[in-house]
């Protein structure tokens, strides 16, 4: 899939409501998610140990939801391109779900819908609906409402 360009940060003004990409699909492999829980110090063992996770609720080992959450940037880098914008900076979520497993060796994508846009000195706040879908599910894995500011 190739990189929706915009051309400027002021044009996503108009564009509020408007879904604007989706990314190519990302795989979450065992070794995504152990070097995630090196990372982080979540080492319980749905996500770690296979042997034990053969015989949990998933039947195999699952992401961190955290690991879900934080492809955000890297999804939306990878599907678009505001051309103006020099910086780009996470200012926070307002609102998070998890709402199904990601087990080991699915692939995600992100769908990202524009919310709101706040004109700020030097740029614009956004808020994005960004649905992370994983491949063969009806259910997405994460639905999250990001908020970053960008500056040009």
């Amino acid at each position: 899939m190739s990189k929706v360009r915009i051309p400027t940060l002021a044009s996503l003004q108009q564009r509020v409501g408007e879904h604007l990409a989706t990314s190519d699909w990302v795989l979450i492999d065992q070794e995504r998610i152990n070097l995630f829980a090196q990372a982080t110090g979540d080492h319980q063992w749905i996500h770690v140990d296979a042997e034990r996770a053969a015989q949990g609720p998933f039947g195999t080992t699952i992401a961190h939801g955290f690991l879900t959450l934080s492809l955000l940037p890297e999804l939306a880098d990878k599907s678009m391109l505001v051309e103006d914008v020099k910086m780009g900076v996470n200012y926070g979520l307002n609102r998070v779900r998890f709402t199904s497993p990601v087990p080991v060796n699915s692939r995600l994508r992100a769908q990202l819908k524009l919310k709101a846009y706040e004109p700020i000195e030097g740029g614009a706040q956004i808020t994005m609906e960004v649905t992370i879908e994983r491949e063969g599910s009806d259910k997405p894995a994460c639905v999250a409402e990001a908020v970053s500011r960008r500056f040009t």
